[in-house]
């Protein structure tokens, strides 16, 4: 029987949609080519995509940590004279006695910070702090559990010049730990007998900063999760002076300086990688040569942002300690930038 003009269209129309059909389908080589081609694209993105994640994570925890503390030593009458030090009578006598940092965290700074918890120096991971840090330069370092583990010339350094011959000393004062309420671990070091003005430019040009750090602080954002690196999870601030303190968070760009340049080519160094990298100022100096081991910077003067008067700024040795005054049109000294707070 003849088919109806209408009954043939419709077959037609089935053929031609199956064949329609067998051409967009995808074959199973297709599909697993189509697979390993995202799998490569997404291995490749996504760590880089995580790292930016935390790396505005930890920016954002980096300033609101530093506006608590900045908040808390304000409220503070005086940071120095906590506590008791008493060295050793005689070599093994092991009579010492060192309750400085425990006493000003627990009787000072836990009265206008929350604190969760101070452990001592011998228990510095029971606060969650990690045994080892990475530095600026890519080396690991034993977390310091003194201010001499920190760096040795706060304890003891001896240096001359022309006109000056000049040495500090002072206890090697025990790091405590403590937790914040928002989740980060901090370990303290403690300098009870910081001083503020002292007459330093009757005598010279050049004077220690040792004596005008109180407290110094390593700061781990996120515990022991890692990468527990400086620059990243891991930074440093610093308070100064005993009264009228200030403190200083010195975020480092990077462990390249620029050598041998003057004042203004230091300044056009530093906005010339980016226009919020800037020098630091002395007080921020100051907290980098106490920190000198997590950074990997060493040797050398280097120029800061604080003006002495039209001619002269000073400049900071992260060797000794040593600050001066410098011509600004000398080129003989270094920049190291930080970035903007």
């Amino acid at each position: 029987m003849a088919l109806s003009a209408f009954t043939m269209a419709a077959r037609l129309s089935r053929f031609h949609n199956g064949l329609l059909g067998l051409r967009s389908a995808f074959t199973m080589a297709e599909i697993l080519l189509s697979l390993t081609i995202i799998g490569v694209v997404a291995a490749i993105t996504l760590p880089s995509l995580t790292g930016n994640i935390n790396e505005r994570t930890w920016n954002t925890q980096r300033k609101a940590l530093y506006a608590r503390f900045s908040q808390a030593i304000a409220l503070m009458p005086a940071l120095n004279g906590y506590g008791t030090l008493k060295e050793e009578s005689s070599s093994g006598a092991g009579d010492a006695v060192d309750t400085a940092t425990e006493t000003f965290l627990s009787a000072g700074l836990s009265k206008v910070l929350k604190i969760n918890n101070i452990c001592d120096y011998e228990h510095l991971t029971d606060c969650g702090f990690v045994e080892n840090i990475v530095n600026l330069g890519g080396s690991t370092i034993s977390t310091p559990r003194t201010l001499g583990e920190l760096n040795s010339k706060i304890i003891h350094i001896s240096a001359d010049s022309l006109t000056v011959t000049s040495s500090y000393s002072q206890i090697d004062t025990k790091a405590a730990a403590f937790e914040t309420q928002n989740g980060e671990t901090v370990i303290a070091y403690y300098n009870p007998y910081c001083q503020g003005n002292m007459n330093e430019l009757s005598t010279g040009n050049w004077y220690f900063v040792q004596r005008k750090v109180c407290a110094n602080f390593i700061y781990d954002l996120n515990g022991n999760k890692g990468p527990n690196t400086v620059g990243k999870d891991i930074g440093f601030m610093s308070a100064l002076y005993p009264t009228d303190s200030v403190i200083v968070a010195p975020f480092v760009v990077s462990s390249k300086e620029k050598d041998s340049v003057s004042y203004e080519e230091a300044l056009k160094y530093c906005t010339s990688l980016d226009q919020e990298y800037r020098l630091p100022n002395v007080d921020e100096l100051a907290s980098m040569f106490f920190n000198q081991e997590l950074m990997n910077i060493y040797d050398r003067f280097f120029w800061s942002s604080t003006v002495f008067d039209s001619r002269t700024t000073w400049m900071q040795s992260l060797n000794v300690g040593r600050r001066i005054r410098g011509d600004k049109i000398r080129d003989d000294a270094s920049a190291v930038c930080v970035k903007r707070n």
